[in-house]
């Protein structure tokens, strides 16, 4: 009995709000599906440092009059240097040919290029590919045969400032809007017991607890969390399908951009799902017990 009546309670209560409820869902929706998107973001952006970061080459360009007592010494010393894993050398007609290769779309291009203007090179693969900076402090340009050193480090380290500072602003609008989402709550909270006000009167009269007065107002905050949940997961995977599956499939072919697996999805939906019902929760008591008097 105790159990049908605290449900009707909550079907009544959400009956009664009927337009400030759905807005509490609507508004819960959008701040979880944002802060879903942070962290689908956030797990790309692991991803793709992981990709990128182990094919970090250090290239290592030689001057013109370089001599082959400075070559050698060059070779001599990534070989024995800790950080290096690996390298090679690359003659200019070997840079050349590897220049046509890759422009080979752009005929003119190519057509237009000295073969000679192609430096000779090393390229170092490194033991910690976040250790770049290192190298070029080994072989300062302009200095034994260096013309100079140039990394791909620099260019990902402000390839991901640029991807961390889109998820931050995701998760920056996410909190705004949760918080509205709370302060809505609130109200709706407050509106509820409001209109509830003589029946929750005449049960504490007769003996009930104040837990058990107040139980109704946070399922219904709770229900709306859950609603708002999944209305987010069901966004998560909208985008996942409209925008990174289709938009996204060229780059994601080509190993631009990492995929976004179904379990990705699977993980984050439950997290931010439980967050909405808990932070729904959570607002609903601390309501009562501020501004309602059950």
């Amino acid at each position: 009995m105790r159990v049908n009546f605290v449900l009707s309670e909550v079907a009544t209560g959400l009956r009664r709000n009927l337009t400030m409820t759905v807005a509490m869902i609507l508004t819960t929706g959008i701040s979880l599906a944002l802060m879903g998107t942070g962290l689908v973001i956030a797990n790309m952006i692991s991803d793709m440092r992981a990709i990128y970061y182990d094919k970090v080459q250090v290239s290592i360009f030689l001057a013109d009059d370089v001599t082959e007592e400075q070559r050698q010494t060059i070779s001599d010393e990534l070989a024995s240097s800790p950080e290096v894993a690996d390298f090679i050398y690359e003659s200019k007609a070997e840079a050349y040919q590897r220049f046509t290769e890759q422009f080979s779309q752009q005929p003119a291009l190519v057509e237009n290029t000295d073969p000679d203007a192609l430096p000779e090179s090393f390229r170092v693969e490194l033991v910690n590919p976040e250790r770049y900076s290192v190298i070029a402090q080994e072989f300062p340009n302009g200095e034994n045969g260096v013309d100079q050193v140039r990394d791909e480090g620099d260019f990902l380290d402000r390839l991901f400032s640029l991807l961390n500072g889109a998820r931050n602003a995701t998760i920056a609008v996410a909190v705004v809007q949760a918080l509205a989402a709370l302060l809505l709550i609130s109200n709706t909270i407050q509106l509820a017991a409001f209109n509830r006000r003589n029946e929750t009167n005449i049960m504490r009269l007769v003996g009930a607890s104040r837990w058990y007065t107040q139980l109704p107002f946070i399922l219904e905050a709770a229900l709306a969390g859950l609603l708002g949940g999944l209305l987010a997961t069901v966004g998560l995977v909208l985008t996942k399908v409209l925008f990174i599956d289709r938009t996204l499939a060229g780059p994601i072919r080509a190993g631009i951009i990492p995929p976004v697996d179904w379990g990705v999805i699977a993980t984050i939906s439950p997290v931010i799902t439980g967050a909405g019902m808990l932070l729904a929760a959570i607002a609903a008591y601390v309501t009562l017990r501020l501004y309602v008097r059950l």
